[in-house]
């Protein structure tokens, strides 16, 4: 039997990402905004924004970050609101998706925001300091 080699292509001409992950992930964001619309019962989810959803392949699970509008202390609250509502999410999940196997989700604080913040702070800051010098 005869080995072959493995090669490596140029970007973006390799195995392309599947489509069914990324369309369950939309359906599981969508599903959620709803949850979050008709009013979920958990008090230390008030303040929290899904900013997006990934699924695995084998659409076993799905990970939701979140962002918090408000300070750290009520980022780790949100942390155990998650964390008390995942067994109501994944039934929830369960029964408006009709998949074979319901995700398991798993929550992650989302930092891309607060550090997009932190980048144009910093920006202005450049800038103002460029006005600053210039006569």
């Amino acid at each position: 039997m005869k080995k072959t080699k493995d090669i490596a292509l140029p970007l973006g001409l390799g195995r392309q990402p599947k489509r069914r992950p990324a369309r369950v992930a939309d359906m599981v964001r969508e599903e959620l905004a709803m949850l979050f619309l008709q009013g979920i019962k958990e008090p230390r989810l008030l303040n929290v924004t899904v900013t997006r959803v990934s699924m695995t392949d084998d659409l076993r699970q799905a990970v939701i970050y979140y962002t918090v509008a408000g300070t750290p202390w009520q980022e780790k609250e949100a942390a155990l609101g998650w964390e008390r509502a995942k067994g109501f999410i994944r039934s929830y999940l369960a029964k408006q998706l009709q998949l074979r196997h319901a995700p398991q989700p798993v929550f992650k604080l989302d930092k891309t925001v607060a550090k997009q913040e932190r980048i144009e702070q910093l920006l202005a800051e450049i800038k103002d300091e460029e006005n600053e010098s210039t006569p």
